[in-house]
């Protein structure tokens, strides 16, 4: 797929879809701004080049109804602060009244449309949703990694009508780093994946033991490895379903010969409260009555150990519940672990991003994605939607597809 150093963009209408699905607080104003930082590079690039921008995302779940506390007009004001320049705010994100707003703009200037998920088009990859969209634009940019493992209108459907569809700069630097960590690793290559459930990241531990030298396995989805090894738990969260998935994983890691680790102590309460009484215990003396809450200190020196002649380390899930500082210094040690290394490391996003943002060793990490299910769909060995949207559009912008209409040279 191209990307947009590879295209003029001079006076050209470019829709960029971005993720800017920001926490807000309780008067509505933007609480962390960091997904808007992540993409100012792709949106400076075209202003820069006299592109006409119009800016595209989603925020919250609106359930395809106008919900006026989930509108995006609070990030257009918080972008246009960042950029020191005027940011437009559309009512809507298609339909007549945009055209006329998008046909206005001068070069350099932004338009932001308005929620793409007031319309249960975007939600459904709805064509004609998608059409409407595509209408507003000369080229179209997708630079939302975090729900390219959609199939939404704005980063499949889309593609099929913009005269030409590239990637933004944020989109193709997640892919690269993703394909060099998970497809071209450096070895020794080792996962660390944590968690709450096993059934919700199976796919990629299936996936992931046929590639790594070494896979550690921590967090709330560790009490059902430990169970399915005969460990008692006490009142930990486990899977009971799960039990037999999680003993085959182990077996098949015993077959490959591929050290797999899970915790040898813990951090337990009798209850998930910042106030409650902590313990730290051998996994084989989890009190009945008592939950695991975090990885112990002998768990963080074992991983760390493993960890320590990596040259690939990809983490995806946090050890325990790190919001609440009882139960958060494995997952911060983790990240130190990480940031001490001489490796490539690849930290996939949402909450093991924020706990990394946490720990204050961001800048030592190589890599921390912003999405945390669509690169958990990496992490499956499947492909993303909308990257697979993006090169079969080029194939027929290229000439090289002659089967499917769509793409018209600008």
């Amino acid at each position: 797929m191209k990307s947009i150093d590879q295209i003029d963009v001079k006076g050209k209408r470019v829709l960029v879809r971005v993720d800017f699905n920001v926490p807000l607080d309780d008067q509505g104003n933007v609480r962390d701004d960091l997904r808007i930082r992540r993409v100012l590079p792709t949106l400076r690039y075209l202003m820069d080049r006299g592109a006409r921008l119009i800016v595209a995302s989603h925020l919250g779940r609106p359930k395809g109804k106008k919900v006026p506390g989930l509108s995006l007009r609070p990030v257009a004001e918080r972008l246009g602060r960042i950029l020191g320049k005027k940011v437009h705010m559309a009512s809507d994100c298609i339909g007549p009244e945009v055209e006329a707003r998008v046909m206005r703009l001068e070069a350099g200037q932004i338009l932001v449309l308005e929620n793409l998920r007031f319309h249960d088009g975007e939600g459904k990859d709805d064509d004609a949703f998608a059409e409407a969209l595509a209408a507003l634009c000369d080229v179209y940019v997708n630079d939302a990694f975090a729900v390219s493992h959609r199939a939404n209108a704005s980063v499949c459907a889309v593609t099929r009508h913009a005269p030409l569809s590239v990637a933004g700069f944020l989109l193709k630097q997640e892919m690269t780093y993703a394909r060099q960590a998970l497809d071209r690793p450096v070895r020794p290559f080792v996962a660390v994946v944590g968690g709450a459930k096993v059934s919700t990241k199976l796919g990629a531990l299936e996936n992931i033991l046929r590639r790594v030298d070494k896979l550690v396995v921590g967090g709330a989805m560790a009490n059902t490895f430990l169970s399915a090894a005969g460990k008692k738990v006490g009142r930990s969260k486990v899977e009971p379903e799960m039990t037999a998935a999680a003993a085959a994983i182990m077996d098949r890691a015993a077959e490959r010969g591929v050290p797999f680790y899970l915790p040898v102590d813990a951090v337990v309460a009798d209850r998930i409260d910042a106030g409650a009484v902590v313990r730290r215990v051998p996994v084989r003396e989890v009190p009945e009555a008592w939950m695991i809450l975090d990885i112990g200190p002998a768990s963080l020196s074992l991983f760390s150990q493993a960890l320590y002649d990596a040259k690939t380390i990809v983490w995806n899930g946090p050890m325990g519940i790190f919001e609440l500082e009882a139960f958060s210094r494995g997952t911060l040690g983790m990240a130190h672990c990480l940031a001490e290394s001489h490796a490539l490391t690849v930290v996939g996003g949402g909450e093991t991003g924020e706990a990394v943002q946490k720990s204050g060793l961001a800048d030592q990490i190589s890599y921390i994605s912003t999405g945390g299910g669509a690169f958990l769909t990496l992490m499956e060995g499947k492909p993303l939607p909308a990257v697979t949207a993006l090169e079969a559009a080029e194939r027929r912008f290229s000439g090289k597809d002659k089967s499917a209409g769509g793409n018209k040279t600008p």
